[in-house]
């Protein structure tokens, strides 16, 4: 395939006259891990459920391995090969881990319901042939002890990574992580990026990283783009946006400037100092 995997070209997205997406524009390549950041309501989570089809900009395009999705069902754009996670996790708490994990191949399960209650023939080598595939997403992801526990008797960092199972058990090409660490401690958010980072390096997945956790981004991403006001203010590696000024001003207020001029301000400061006593 020659292009980037993803294309998100001048999207506007608006409810009742306010902007949410003001002509954003970005791309993801085959592989890479792309982050993005921004204050509350910046516009990241319209950008993700634009992509899974939930909203439908009013103008722009989306197009996914050359294709235009902007109109497409949320469920074929799934089987395309776009999987998300959730910020606030959406699991079945009585269903055990397994169950959970199995929910994301049902795409890939065909035969029907009746052929699946006796559990024979076909339906059975089908099952068998995805729960193996669970097994494997299981293992790599270090969740074996929790296979048959229900989901809700489960710690929370352990939750949100078989949210993030589930959304490996749909194979996909892009993986959309919607604040994959977020009130996580500080073991499991390293637990975490170290899959993340497995799931790139291993696995070869291409991803979406919305984030608050600065650390955690400028860590792992290779690219960061940066949103305010549902326009995107920069697009870079993480050492270009750490001192971009734009960057800065967006997050911390006009009165700040870049950790050299701070530092400048405050040489200057001392030496004044000096000079008076």
């Amino acid at each position: 395939m020659t292009g980037p995997l993803l294309d998100f070209r001048d999207v506007h997205l608006s409810f009742a006259g306010v902007k949410a997406l003001d002509g954003v524009s970005f791309h993801v390549n085959e592989g890479e891990l792309f982050a993005i950041i921004g204050p509350n309501g910046a516009g990241k989570t319209s950008i993700f459920n634009c992509l899974n089809g939930v909203y439908e900009p009013q103008e722009g395009s989306i197009l996914w391995k050359g294709s235009e999705i902007i109109g497409r069902k949320p469920y074929h754009i799934a089987q395309e090969g776009i999987s998300r996670t959730f910020q606030n996790i959406e699991l079945f708490g009585a269903m055990t881990v397994l169950q959970n994990l199995m929910l994301g191949r049902h795409h890939r399960m065909t035969s029907s319901w009746a052929a699946a209650s006796v559990w024979f023939g076909k339906a059975r080598a089908e099952e068998l042939e995805n729960r193996e595939r669970v097994e494997e997403i299981i293992d790599f992801l270090e969740i074996e002890q929790y296979r048959q526990f229900p989901v809700a008797l489960l710690p929370y960092g352990v939750q949100k990574r078989i949210e993030l199972g589930r959304a490996l058990a749909m194979e996909p090409e892009l993986l959309l992580l919607d604040e994959p660490v977020a009130g996580m401690n500080l073991e499991e958010t390293e637990d975490m990026a170290r899959f993340i980072l497995d799931i790139k390096e291993e696995l070869g997945i291409a991803m979406i990283l919305v984030e608050h956790d600065m650390g955690l981004v400028m860590d792992i991403a290779e690219r960061v783009m940066v949103l305010d006001f549902g326009s995107n203010i920069a697009t870079g590696t993480p050492e270009v946006i750490q001192n971009d000024p734009e960057v800065i001003r967006a997050y911390l207020g006009e009165e700040f400037e870049s950790e050299e001029l701070l530092e400048a301000e405050d040489q200057a400061m001392k030496a004044a100092e000096i000079e008076t006593t």
